[in-house]
This record gives C-alpha cells, sequence and structure tokens, in this order.
C-alpha cells in the first residue's frame, strides 16, 4: 500500500509544481505597453509640467488668493497652501525626469483631488476675486474641470 502512495505522488509531471508563494507567471502580469515618446506627448508633458510649475510658484508670491479659497475647517491653511504649492512644482517638475515621472503623475493625481475641496468651496460661496476668477461660472467650471486634468496627468503613469 505505502508503494502505491509513493508512486501516485513521485508520479512524472512535465511541468513542476509551483509554490503558493511565488509569483505567478508573467502572462497573468497583463501586458506590457511600451509607450512612444512622440513629439506632441512631450510637448504636452511640458505644457502639463509648465502649468503645475506655474501655479505652485503662484501658492508662494500670491499666498493670500489661495488663503481664501481654503475651506476654514481645514487646520493650519499657510502650510497647507505652501505644501500644495510645493507638490505642485515638485509634480511638474517630476514630470520631466523620466525616472520620476511615473511617482510625479501619480502624486499629481492624489494632488488634484485633495484640492478639489478648496475649489468646491470657492464655487460654493462664491468668492469675489480679481479677473476671471471672480466670476460665478469660472468658479464652477473650476470643479468639473479637475477631471480632464486628472486624465492628462493620469496619460504619464504608463511611462
Amino acid at each position: 500500500m505505502a508503494d502505491v502512495i509513493s508512486r501516485s505522488v513521485s508520479s512524472s509531471h512535465s511541468t513542476p509544481l509551483r509554490s503558493p508563494f511565488r509569483s505567478p507567471p508573467r502572462y497573468f502580469a497583463g501586458p506590457t505597453v511600451e509607450v512612444q515618446d512622440s513629439a506632441g506627448r512631450k510637448a504636452g508633458r511640458w505644457i502639463f509640467a509648465a502649468l503645475f510649475v506655474s501655479a505652485g510658484t503662484l501658492h508662494f508670491i500670491i499666498p493670500a488668493t489661495y488663503l481664501r479659497i481654503m475651506p476654514p475647517l481645514l487646520p493650519y491653511p499657510l502650510a497647507l497652501v505652501w505644501i500644495s504649492g510645493a507638490a505642485e512644482i515638485a509634480g511638474g517638475l517630476g514630470l520631466l525626469l523620466r525616472p520620476f515621472r511615473k511617482a510625479a503623475a501619480w502624486g499629481l493625481i492624489a494632488l488634484l483631488v485633495a484640492v478639489s475641496p478648496a475649489n468646491i468651496y470657492m464655487a460654493m460661496v462664491h468668492l469675489p476675486l480679481p479677473g476671471i476668477f471672480g466670476q460665478t461660472w469660472a468658479q464652477w467650471l473650476r470643479v468639473p474641470l479637475q477631471l480632464p486634468l486628472i486624465a492628462w496627468a493620469w496619460l504619464y503613469t504608463r511611462d
């Protein structure tokens, strides 16, 4: 009887048994996408990066504007303005450096989600701001504008 059990356990298989703790074979990981860096894609990345570096810089030049749109429930508003400005600058610069591009893109997506309460607060309270951002329609436009910006950043998560 023991001979039958040992023969059934040690039967010859063409494929070795896999440990449940090993990573699955490569064909389960999904396709690898090789994204080509075309001139249009590169130009879009530079424009997107410039948008964030510029906006982030404005957080330090005119923090009072950003303090006005900060929801009053959030603590340390000036620190949050500076942190978000630094994150925008870092994210924009990170998009330009291949080793940091993917992390920067995900960071910008997180940032765009994180600043949404300030955009919603600005639109709901209708803060009097100078220029076009003082218009009610422009303040409400900033809320859904986050979605195409998130989609734009998502393009660079695959680089």
